[in-house]
């Protein structure tokens, strides 16, 4: 597929058959010119950090979604998550598109899957117009059957589905200890806790005899009540003593308030600003199905409601493809009895049998895209990045748009090779019905299948953002330049591995969390295992949640693990079983510590970045200081930081930009007028470590600053490291906020890679090598195997059969997915796993096996 380029195509009044862009400088892009066809797939590929989400996105989609805003009312426009104005000097022939990006679940445990895909409304609908209603009750609305209105959710739990409580073991876990000896655990420690105290003595209680020899109702009164007095006391005094200081008419020391132990638990969960706080009290809660719903979230009256015996809870809780089952045979059975005339509901048949029908439309793209094991009711933040993307792309397919271009963001991602062929006829099934796709992607089967494919490079970050090629996929044989090529067309890959022998063996035994089915299995130790199946077949519960946490326990160790998830989100974690049902045995030969690395955010704001995560921001404010300029001026390491007062600038407070609101538009981030971006002081940036100021630095690439501290040991430890794990792209001062899944994770492995390698790691990752262009992966897999050769043990979640052909040993899981998945199908070697031919797994292991070079 070829294409003409006018002289000026900007001038042509006629409609344009390819997309044109022309002098396209967006972040790295090198003022690119570039035409690529319409109503075919495009596939745009390169190394991470290319320049390639820069075109796709930040260029062609922005300018696509700034054209079409244009014709949008200014008030509608503010509610509008826009993309930007490109810096690009003119796009032709771009129809309207819609943007399919990767990005992690909602932060809201009320999102689910089915509010994501707009279907719960027609679920609701179908309840609402032909649900089975108990005889005598009235209709009810479609809102009725909403767990987030008030006229839906239950008004016991409000629509949570479960209740909190600080059950009385929690708050005193020894009873033989008194108050004075903090006895009740749940209440603040340092100068709060004893004001507490102080204040029950001032009431009257004791303090001073162990709690389980007070009156119970002492007890009950100190735990539960909701009473606040605030009277005088007399500070760490006993009950004898205080009564006597009374008496005698001292002065009392301060006045005090008093909180019960139930309700302060509560108000702190509730209301603190505090993270570590809000953790520690979270500790005493103890959360139970809502005893009004029974979990299920809703009112009564809206739980009478029934289709195939199912109220709405239960109808949502059905895996997919078994709802769709559920609604053919109810379908077919209400045409059959619409045969039958002068049926006293043929009204509500008839629309069960439309709504019915409608709701398997919208479910069949959802189940072809492999996803049918999910259900309506699972919340979005459990999902990865890949099934949010796919569930996305299975709406579209129900919409019936033709004429737009689709961005996609690696469709593929998190998607075994067996599913990829699916989402190759999703893709197929879109541009036959008149649409364009603009795929950024690494794999490879996608990019042999492309119509036309853009590889843009040669390197990262600065040493990227130029068109290699642009044409028909064969074309890219003949781009020397190209690192992509030899891996589409062969020549380029990973080395043969022969598999090492493990020093020993990890025993996990009746192992049941998610849908695992109480499964047992061995794990080597001083080896690399890939841990392989289809989406859903239970890959990230056993490796990213069971291992780590019962290796933990057995040696008596915390897991190192990331950050927790979003404070905002605590009342989700009680969806998660709270036990792990298993054991690990064996030696655990070498093994001391456990690491988990997973590809939740480094941070939750832009103070969080590159350089602060990995630590080596500390080591450079440090050599700052240590400037002769800096100790005349007595500035410390601290004036060095944006996240601290004193050297930042005090008019955006270190942001490097201010909010400006405008009346009936979006909120614009404009660069801050004072320190004009830097973040810092005039007078700190005066201060210059070899010729750059601070703010010179945060804005370098890694590879850059590699460059530039040359000789710095402690600086260039973190500074290899990320350039090992193929970051050098990545400016210092990059936010976390813009950094994928797949950035956060490799950043987080890198501050693994710069510590003192002693050998007795376990390593556990989730997809390392997802969101990687093939030669990045192929470079982190060499330092995977090298923690191995140190003496570590790695046990990773891959989908990607070129890695899992390198691996000491694999496991799969499956054979389905939801609960048609969780057994261990095969384990080995990958020779033993091809030798076995269990399932289609074997056939791509196999043909990964035979491309390594």
């Amino acid at each position: 597929m070829t294409s003409s380029v006018p002289a000026d195509p900007t001038s042509s009044t006629e409609i344009q058959p390819d997309v044109r862009v022309r002098g396209a400088r967006e972040h790295n892009l090198r003022n690119v010119d570039l035409t690529v066809p319409r109503d075919a797939l495009v596939v745009f590929t390169g190394v991470s950090g290319s320049g390639k989400s820069s075109l796709a996105f930040g260029t062609l989609f922005a300018e696509s979604q700034r054209r079409y805003l244009e014709s949008v009312a200014p008030y509608a426009r503010r509610l509008i998550d826009q993309a930007g104005v490109p810096d690009v000097d003119s796009i032709t022939g771009m129809p309207p598109a819609v943007a399919l990006q990767q990005q992690r679940g909602g932060r809201s445990a009320r999102s689910s899957v089915g509010s994501i895909t707009t279907v719960s409304s027609l679920v609701r609908m179908l309840y609402s117009r032909a649900g089975r209603y108990p005889e005598g009750q009235s209709m009810l609305l479609a809102e009725d059957f909403s767990t987030n209105t008030v006229e839906g959710a239950c008004p016991e739990c409000h629509g949570i589905g479960r209740v909190y409580e600080v059950p009385e073991d929690k708050m005193v876990p020894d009873p033989t200890l008194t108050i004075r000896e903090r006895a009740i655990a749940s209440w603040p420690k340092a100068w709060h806790g004893h004001q507490l105290r102080d204040v029950l003595v001032a009431l009257g209680y004791d303090v001073d005899v162990p709690w389980q020899d007070l009156p119970r109702e002492h007890r009950d009164w100190i735990l539960y009540t909701e009473e606040t007095p605030h009277l005088p006391v007399h500070s760490r005094l006993t009950l004898d003593e205080a009564r006597e200081a009374i008496a005698a008419g001292a002065e009392p020391t301060y006045s005090g308030t008093f909180v019960g132990a139930r309700k302060y638990v509560l108000d702190t969960f509730a209301n603190t600003k505090s993270a570590g706080m809000k953790r520690r009290v979270a500790e005493f809660l103890s959360a139970g199905p809502c005893p009004v719903c029974h979990g299920k979230k809703l009112r009564p009256d809206a739980l009478s409601v029934t289709i195939a015996g199912l109220d709405i809870a239960e109808f949502s809780a059905l895996p997919l493809h078994e709802l769709m089952s559920v609604l053919r045979d109810e379908v077919a059975s209400a045409k059959a009895t619409m045969d039958t005339h002068d049926h006293p509901s043929a009204d509500k048949l008839a629309a069960f049998v439309r709504l019915g029908e409608g709701l398997i439309d919208r479910l069949r793209p959802i189940v072809d895209l492999g996803l049918g094991y999910l259900s309506f009711d699972r919340t979005t933040p459990t999902l990865s990045g890949g099934e949010l993307q796919r569930l996305r792309l299975a709406t579209q397919l129900t919409s019936d748009l033709f004429g737009v271009v689709y961005v996609l963001d690696e469709p593929s991602a998190g998607l075994h090779p067996q599913d990829v062929d699916a989402l190759l006829g999703i893709l197929d099934g879109l541009k036959d019905r008149g649409n364009s796709l603009f795929v950024v992607e690494h794999s490879v089967d996608i990019m042999r299948h492309a119509d036309w494919l853009v590889d843009i490079g040669p390197g990262a970050g600065e040493r990227g953002g130029d068109v290699l090629y642009s044409g028909p996929t064969a074309g890219l044989a003949e781009i020397d330049e190209s690192v992509t090529r030899g891996y589409v067309f062969g020549g380029r890959g990973l080395e043969p591995h022969e598999p090492r022998h493990p020093r020993g063996w990890m025993k996990l035994a009746n192992i049941r969390r998610n849908n695992l089915h109480d499964i047992s299995l061995d794990l080597p130790l001083g080896s690399l295992t890939a841990v392989t199946g289809i989406s859903g077949s239970g890959k990230s519960s056993l490796v990213s949640q069971v291992l780590p946490a019962l290796v933990g326990d057995r040696l008596g160790t915390s897991t190192t693990a990331d950050e927790p998830a979003s404070d905002d989100d605590a009342l989700l974690l009680a969806d998660e079983p709270e036990d792990l049902d298993g054991t690990v045995t064996g030696e655990l030969t070498g093994i001391r510590r456990v690491v988990s690395i997973d590809q939740r955010p480094i941070g939750r704001t832009p103070r969080s970045n590159v350089a602060t995560y990995t630590g080596l921001f500390d080591h450079v404010r440090r050599r700052f200081a240590e400037t002769p300029e800096a100790r005349e001026r007595s500035y410390k390491p601290g004036r060095f930081s944006f996240n601290v007062a004193g050297g930042r600038c005090p008019t955006c407070e270190g942001e490097g930009s201010v909010m400006v609101e405008l009346l009936f538009l979006p909120s614009v981030y404009t660069e801050c007028p004072d320190c004009h971006g830097t973040r810092f002081q005039s007078s700190t940036l005066e201060i210059l470590w070899r010729g750059r100021n601070i703010a010179e630095i945060l804005g370098m690439s890694v590879e850059e600053a590699h460059d530039f501290f040359t000789g710095e040991f402690d600086i260039m430890r973190s500074l290899t490291a990320l350039i090992d794990v193929g970051l050098g792209y990545l400016r210092l001062g990059q936010p976390a906020t813009e950094l994928s899944g797949g950035e956060a994770q490799r950043v987080k492995l890198a501050s693994e890679l710069q510590r003192s390698q002693r050998g007795d790691t376990l390593y556990v990752l989730d997809e390392p090598t997802s969101g990687l262009h093939c030669a990045d992966a192929d470079r982190l897999v060499a330092h995977l195997q090298t923690l191995v050769d140190a003496g570590n043990t790695v046990i990773m979640v891959e989908l990607d059969m070129r890695v899992v052909a390198v691996a000491d040993h694999v496991v799969e899981l499956g054979p389905g997915a939801g609960d048609d998945g969780g057994w261990v199908v095969a384990t080995g070697t990958p020779a033993d796993i091809v030798d076995a031919g269990a399932g289609p797994f074997a056939t791509y292991l196999a043909a990964a096996l035979s491309e390594l070079r």
